[in-house]
């Protein structure tokens, strides 16, 4: 079950949510209709068939344990070529900011900036609360690079 609206504000998943949709450069973050869009910290500038850039989220996430993130693509950057869904799930227990994983399959130089929304986020929950136990917990305001076991 996909949870949004009042019940996604009640559950507080990202600290000091929006409850409602605002625009940064264009592109809406904060509350949608199905989930809950955040934005980059930092500028991004994207080449012709960069293969990978990571970028980090300006919200914290402070996850429960009965619900878990599922990044997806924002039309307005997808329709540009951008590809921000290899972020991966935001596990249940989870805290920190978001590293942002995209690949860029556009033409034309691409600059996003800081600020603006960039992916969002529906969440789902659980039918049994899971408590996440990995490398990556409490992250940082900067992107994480691949972290090896």
């Amino acid at each position: 079950m996909v949870v949004n609206g009042q019940s996604l504000l009640d559950a507080a998943p990202i600290e000091n949510m929006l409850d409602h949709k605002a625009k940064a450069h264009g592109v809406s973050y904060g509350l949608d209709e199905s989930g809950y869009d955040i934005r980059t910290r930092e500028r991004i500038v994207l080449m012709p068939f960069k293969r990978l850039a990571l970028a980090s989220s300006i919200e914290r996430f402070t996850m429960p344990t009965n619900l878990v993130g599922r990044p997806c693509n924002k039309s307005t950057w997808a329709r540009r070529g951008l590809d921000a869904s290899l972020t991966t799930k935001i596990e249940p227990g989870w805290s920190g900011h978001l590293t942002i994983e995209m690949v860029y399959n556009g033409w034309l130089p691409l600059i996003i900036p800081a600020g603006s929304g960039i992916l969002s986020v529906l969440f789902e929950q659980l039918t049994d609360p899971a408590q996440y136990d990995g490398k990556y917990q409490n992250q940082g305001a900067a992107p994480v690079r691949a972290i090896s076991s």
